[in-house]
């Protein structure tokens, strides 16, 4: 399962799903609509369809379906991040670093830890 094959909200639930471990759909909702938006029966609707995708399972717990990941998070932004490599930068990672660093605004603090990540290597 890649990034590519899930929507902009499902990846929204899985975060949500990856940050808590488990959780209801209305937890979910509940969660999803401090940032934005979104209805509860849209957040069903995405849960059943992550299910038929294999990135989600459920249990039953007091007749409340309890959602939890069966795909990694740290396997899905691998992959989200090989592709946009890949197809975005002609398979170059300094070339995404460069863009970064060129056109976004990027923190001390951030730019301290990638000089420390470059001299480690």
């Amino acid at each position: 399962m890649t990034a590519n094959q899930l929507g902009r909200v499902q990846l929204q639930i899985m975060q949500v799903l990856w940050d808590r471990g488990r959780a209801n759909a209305r937890e979910i909702t509940d969660a999803l609509n401090e940032s934005s938006e979104i209805a509860h029966s849209t957040v069903q609707t995405l849960l059943r369809q992550l299910e038929a995708k294999q990135a989600v399972a459920h249990d039953v717990e007091e007749r409340t379906f309890v959602f939890y990941p069966l795909i990694e998070e740290d396997k899905v932004t691998r992959q989200a991040t090989r592709e946009l490599i890949n197809e975005i930068f002609d398979g170059s990672a300094a070339g995404l670093v460069a863009y970064l660093l060129e056109n976004e605004k990027i923190p001390k603090s951030e730019l301290q830890q990638l000089r420390k990540l470059i001299n480690d290597e």
